[in-house]
């Protein structure tokens, strides 16, 4: 799972989540795309099950790129501790990812191929998405 090197400090804000995305809304490397269609945030573990899925579907033939890093720690505290006494320990890290954000990039592969993997790849993630083309 994906985490960053280094940040600046060691737990975030909660943040929002309203708005579209402003950048990386296009396909930029590949042929096809997956793009998000809600706002959610996808945790390291969903990104990592999406990318073990496109390599075992292309079978490693071709080409993909992940568009979203998760550098978002968020927080929890264990079961049955009660209220107060600060904000629970880093539990996981995620991505904010906004209406029409491109999340993964496949090419180099057919069509049909492209689209089954990218398909399949969406079924591990927790936001509604799109197969766009370039």
């Amino acid at each position: 799972m994906q985490q960053p090197k280094k940040s600046k400090f060691r737990k975030a804000f909660r943040g929002r989540r309203k708005g579209v995305s402003q950048r990386g809304s296009t396909v930029v490397f590949g042929e096809f795309g997956l793009q998000a269609r809600s706002a959610d945030w996808v945790s390291a573990r969903q990104i990592e099950a999406a990318r073990k899925k496109i390599t075992y579907m292309t079978k490693r033939a071709g080409k993909y790129w992940i568009r979203i890093f998760p550098d978002k720690p968020t927080t929890k505290k264990p079961v049955g501790v009660k209220m107060g006494s600060g904000k629970g320990a880093i539990d996981q890290y995620v991505a904010v990812v906004r209406p029409g954000m491109v999340m993964f990039e496949i090419g180099g592969v057919p069509e049909s191929l492209a689209r089954e993997a990218l398909r399949k790849a969406s079924h591990k993630l927790s936001v509604e998405t799109a197969i766009i083309e370039k």
